[in-house]
C-alpha cells in the first residue's frame, strides 16, 4: 500500500511528480496529504524545482489576471515565452471568489475580494486561509498593505477613504490590523500627501513603499512627487523618500520588488516619444534610499505606438537578463475583445509581445478614467524560489 511507505521514501517518491500534479496527489491518501504539506518536504521539492528552472533558464511569478491568481513560467529562450502552468486554488470556495487585488508579503497574499465583501490573508504553501472582518464596513475605495515588525508579528495597513472619490471633501482614515491581537485599531494620521488609488503598495523587508505626492488642490498648480513608507514596527509613515526621476502629472509610474531588499521604480512619459525608464535601488529603508544607475531606458513610440496605461504598468525586471516585462491591456474596439498583453523589454531594441488572452472586464483603461477602481488591473508578483510548491491545479 502507497500509505505505508516509510516516510523517507514516501517524499522521494512525491518529489518526482511535477508541482501540476501535487494536488491529485494529495487525494490519494490523508498520509500523502500530510506529507506534500511538511516543511522539510517543501524544502526539498523547491530546491529541485529551483534546479530544473535553472537548467532551463526560467523562473516562475505570480499573476493576478481577471480575478483569478495564477502561476506562469517566464524563459525567453522559448518561442512562447511567457506560458501559464496553472491556477492557485487553495482559497475556500476558490471557484467561486472573485479577487480584484493581491498583495504579497513574507510568503502571504493579502486578497480583496471583487464584491469587497471580505478581505483575506492566504499562504498558499499550506492552504492556509486567515479571513478579516472590518470593524465596519469595507469599501470599493479602501487600500491595503501587508507587513510584519521586528518581531515578526503580520499586520494589515487600510486607508479609509469616506467619500465620493473627488466629488466630495475627503474623509481618511488609517486603521491597523493585527493577527496577534486579532483585532483593529485607529491610527493618529494627519497626512498633507496623497496616494492615488491606483498606486498598490509594495512590500520590502516588511514595510511598505508607495509613489506618494504633495497634497495640493486640484488647481493648486504642480506637484512634488516622492516615495513613502509605512514601517509596521512603529507604525507611522516616515519621511519622504527621493526619486531618481521627477515625473510629470499623468506619466505612468509604477513600483516592483528585485529580490528580498531592492525596489525598482518605472516611469514612462505620457506624451511622444513615451520613454520608459526603470531604476534599482541600492539601498531602501523607512528613512533612506539611494539608487543605482540607469537600468533600461527605451523610447516606447516604434515598439507599442504608446504608453501603457495609467492604473497599469505593473512590472518586473530580470537583472541578469536585462529586461523587464510590463503587463498591461490593450483597448479593443467595436467588436474587438480587450486583451491581457505582456511586453518583454530590453536593451538594443529587444522587445516581444505576448498575448496573454481576452480580457474578461472590458471596461476602459484610458487614462482619463478616475471614477472607479479597475478590478482587472494586471498584478504580478515575484516570490523567487517559493513559489515552486504553490501550484494547485
Amino acid at each position: 500500500m502507497l500509505s505505508d511507505l516509510p516516510k523517507d521514501l514516501a517524499e522521494e517518491v512525491l518529489s518526482k511528480f511535477p508541482v501540476t500534479s501535487l494536488r491529485r496527489v494529495r487525494f490519494t491518501c490523508k498520509k500523502w496529504n500530510t506529507l506534500s504539506k511538511d516543511g522539510s518536504f517543501t524544502r526539498k521539492h523547491i530546491d529541485k524545482e529551483e534546479a530544473k528552472k535553472k537548467q532551463r533558464k526560467e523562473f516562475h511569478v505570480v499573476m493576478m489576471l481577471d480575478f483569478r491568481v495564477s502561476l506562469f513560467s517566464l524563459n525567453l529562450l522559448k518561442p512562447n515565452p511567457i506560458e501559464r502552468l496553472g491556477q492557485l486554488i487553495s482559497l475556500d470556495d476558490a471557484d467561486q471568489v472573485d479577487i480584484s487585488n493581491i498583495f504579497h508579503c513574507d510568503g502571504f497574499l493579502l486578497c480583496t475580494m471583487k464584491d469587497i465583501s471580505k478581505l483575506v490573508v492566504w499562504n498558499p504553501c499550506v492552504g492556509q486561509t486567515i479571513w478579516i472582518n472590518p470593524r465596519n464596513n469595507f469599501s470599493k475605495w479602501d487600500r491595503y498593505a501587508l507587513g510584519y515588525d521586528v518581531m515578526k508579528n503580520h499586520k494589515v495597513l487600510r486607508f479609509v477613504d469616506h467619500c465620493n472619490y473627488r466629488t466630495e471633501p475627503l474623509l481618511r482614515e488609517f486603521e491597523i490590523y493585527s493577527f496577534e491581537s486579532d483585532s483593529w485599531k485607529v491610527l493618529d494620521v494627519n497626512p498633507d500627501w496623497e496616494i492615488d488609488f491606483v498606486h498598490r503598495g509594495l512590500s520590502v523587508d516588511g514595510n511598505s513603499y508607495w509613489f506618494a505626492r504633495d497634497k495640493v488642490s486640484i488647481w493648486g498648480g504642480g506637484h512634488s512627487y516622492f516615495l513613502l513608507c509605512f514601517d509596521f514596527t512603529t507604525e507611522r509613515f516616515g519621511p519622504r523618500l527621493a526619486l531618481p526621476f521627477q515625473p510629470f502629472f499623468g506619466d505612468t509610474v509604477a513600483l516592483s520588488s528585485v529580490g528580498d531588499n531592492q525596489i525598482a521604480v518605472l516611469c514612462q512619459r505620457s506624451s511622444s516619444p513615451y520613454t520608459l525608464k526603470i531604476w534599482i535601488s541600492s539601498k531602501i529603508e523607512p528613512n533612506a534610499v539611494s539608487w543605482n544607475k540607469l537600468f533600461l531606458k527605451v523610447d516606447m513610440k516604434p515598439l507599442t505606438g504608446g504608453s501603457f496605461s495609467y492604473s497599469g504598468g505593473s512590472f518586473f525586471v530580470d537583472e541578469e537578463k536585462k529586461v523587464a516585462v510590463v503587463l498591461d491591456k490593450k483597448i479593443g474596439g467595436g467588436f474587438d475583445p480587450t486583451r491581457n498583453i505582456a511586453y518583454i523589454i530590453g536593451k538594443e531594441g529587444y522587445f516581444k509581445k505576448v498575448d496573454l488572452g481576452e480580457s474578461r472586464n472590458l471596461t476602459s483603461l484610458c487614462k482619463s478614467t478616475r471614477k472607479q477602481p479597475n478590478p482587472t488591473r494586471l498584478c504580478l508578483v515575484d516570490f523567487g524560489c517559493n513559489i515552486a510548491f504553490w501550484l494547485c491545479l
